[in-house]
């Protein structure tokens, strides 16, 4: 198990050197978080929304192992291998009220890793397809003011199992915002993606990570209804990976990518880039296991 435990005052140092760093990414970038698998406790409690664990037509993670050679050949890929059944005992345990835990990585030792992708800027139809023929379980953390123009872009993604959770309205860096501004941002896009996908967010990503310890942060966190911050441990570039320690992926880890296409990605499209992450985590002998499967929500 990896734990990671920074300060405030770190978490923002990180996420404004990725803001930097990290190119073709004009959405959600940063640095891993802190209390990975954490049990939140303390703090001021607020009621919460109740939680619905899952969407409409989810898909267990196992059925990517299902997956038939010609579909990944499709793709000019490698198949992965199939990841574990979900455990029956959840790693990371969340609690209905108080403190959010801030997680960066899930504590396994199963070989497997989480596909996060954020803001929702780039609609290509052909992902879905890709999406459809290789059934890689990802995370979608969606932004308003990137999606409005086509929620229903998203529900055949959601209807593979994929869950859709909170990156606030309009993408600030939250710690620049008072914490009036932030609860608007996190309670605003809450309010839209539960009315337009029919499932109330239990995970929030700040964007560029920034805030993610803070105080204000936290307490917005906990009125709007999420009740983990969720960060990452690495994040994909156009055709490999930015490792925040070390050179390789370990179990757990959590990935970054971005709804990106050609004008982003300096021609190349999203699913090219989504090939090259899965390339990358094949390469390593990774399976991809769905994020919410190991998270037990209350209630």
């Amino acid at each position: 198990m990896k734990t990671n435990t920074w300060s405030s005052a770190a978490a923002a140092a990180g996420a404004l050197a990725v803001l930097v760093t990290v190119s073709g990414c004009s959405g959600s970038g940063g640095s891993g978080g802190s209390n990975a698998g954490a049990v939140p406790g303390g703090g001021a409690t607020a009621a919460s929304p109740s939680l619905v664990g899952s969407p409409a037509a989810a898909s267990p993670s196992a059925v990517a192992g299902a997956v038939p050679a010609a579909d990944w050949a499709k793709w000019k890929l490698q198949p992965l291998p199939a990841p574990p059944a979900p455990p029956v005992d959840k790693p990371i345990k969340l609690t209905a009220t108080g403190k959010v835990p801030v997680i960066s990585s899930v504590p396994t030792s199963d070989k497997v890793v989480f596909v996060t992708i954020d803001d929702g800027e780039e609609k290509d139809p052909k992902f879905i397809e890709m999406m459809n023929d290789l059934k890689v379980p990802i995370t979608m953390f969606l932004m308003d003011d990137a999606i409005k123009n086509d929620y229903d872009y998203f529900k055949p993604l959601q209807a593979l199992g994929n869950h859709i959770q909170n990156h606030t309205l309009h993408h600030p860096a939250m710690s620049t915002k008072s914490a009036g501004v932030q609860k608007q941002e996190v309670c605003g896009d809450q309010d839209v993606l539960t009315k337009q996908y029919g499932t109330p967010p239990f995970l929030f990503r700040p964007p560029y990570g920034d805030g993610a310890n803070s105080a204000n942060l936290n307490n917005a966190v906990q009125q709007c209804g999420p009740r983990a911050i969720v960060l990452w441990h690495e994040t994909m570039q156009i055709h490999d990976m930015q490792y925040q320690s070390g050179d390789k992926l370990h179990p757990g880890d959590i990935i970054l990518a971005h709804f990106r296409g050609p004008k982003d990605l300096k021609g190349e499209t999203m699913t090219q880039m989504f090939g090259e992450l899965l390339s990358r985590i094949q390469e390593q002998g990774f399976a991809v296991a769905r994020l919410e499967d190991y998270i037990q929500t209350p209630g």
